[in-house]
């Protein structure tokens, strides 16, 4: 079988990985991010947990790899974005409540 050309990419806080290598053709993303290394490198990624994709769409462990794909893992997100938004417009509504003179 010929080889491809893939990345794997994590982003943490503080700074971005990003290594290109190459797999046969064929190869499965969790194959892929197996023979890249980065589960050694960086300890808390956890393929039950983390959900990974191919250029910022959703992907499978099991979905197979073609030319030039970026699987991207992604970290579990650290609070609820729908919570956030009721805060913030909850927020938002107290404010203009108090620049109007309203008080509950």
């Amino acid at each position: 079988m010929s080889q491809i050309n893939i990345e794997i990419a994590y982003a943490l806080p503080e700074r971005y990985y990003l290594k290109s290598f190459q797999v046969e053709e064929g190869t499965m993303v969790q194959s892929a991010i197996l023979q890249s290394g980065i589960l050694q490198q960086f300890t808390d990624i956890d393929l039950r947990e983390n959900k990974v994709g191919i250029f910022s769409r959703p992907a499978k462990l099991t979905d197979l790899l073609k030319e030039g794909d970026r699987i991207e893992i992604y970290r579990p997100l650290l609070a609820d974005p729908k919570e956030i938004r009721r805060k913030r417009a909850a927020e938002q509504a107290a404010q203009a409540n108090k620049e109007k003179g309203v008080q509950k």
